[in-house]
């Protein structure tokens, strides 16, 4: 995979995928707004999980810009982005399965999503995180299970309310994997200096 590194590096790769997550995030926040208008304040920065996975990811991108590393924001986004873009493409194969049928809206989001969860792994060598970062992440994310599954302030998808007890327990194996990949990939792997060029 290390022929793919220069690529990464390139100061115009980074800007395009900075323009993308950015009108990603601001189209994902569009997304949710009926949720979101319907929700408890103390629980709105709970609601959008996509959207805010990318966000980290942007503040990823510009520290890359800028040369430098936000390790906090290297590890809320490999989590949120992996747990959250095959969280989605799980969900919209579900109700393909369940109605038979899918919008192109919904292959929208499996393509996006996938591409979500990809890309927060490609750039795991570049990452400096420590395991308190990691820990800081860990509790964000499984709160943010909590919240959704205890609370039901999940992503509503009406057609998918009888398996909700499944997709919960779906979901927290989900965080302990994707919290796992980060583990695995950022600490106790080598990592790399992204040299932008």
């Amino acid at each position: 995979m290390r022929w793919i590194y220069p690529l990464m590096a390139n100061r115009s790769i980074l800007k395009l995928l900075l323009i993308v997550n950015i009108a990603g995030t601001i189209y994902g926040y569009y997304w949710y707004g009926w949720q979101l208008e319907n929700t408890p304040a103390i629980f709105l920065i709970f609601v959008p999980d996509s959207p805010t996975a990318s966000l980290f990811f942007v503040f990823v991108l510009i520290a890359f810009l800028l040369r430098k590393n936000w390790p906090l924001m290297e590890a809320l986004a490999i989590v949120t982005l992996f747990k959250y873009g095959i969280w989605a493409v799980m969900m919209n194969i579900l109700v393909f399965v369940v109605q038979g049928e899918l919008d192109p809206v919904g292959y929208m989001l499996i393509f996006s999503h996938f591409a979500m969860a990809v890309q927060g792994l490609l750039f795991a060598p570049f990452y400096r995180l420590k395991l308190w970062h990691l820990v800081v992440t860990a509790i964000w994310t499984l709160h943010n299970d909590i919240i959704d599954y205890v609370f039901f302030m999940l992503p509503s998808y009406q057609m998918l309310d009888r398996y909700i007890p499944q997709i919960g327990y779906f979901t927290f194996w989900l965080s302990i994997l994707s919290i796992g990949i980060a583990y695995y990939l950022c600490i106790r792997q080598k990592s790399f200096k992204l040299e932008i060029k």
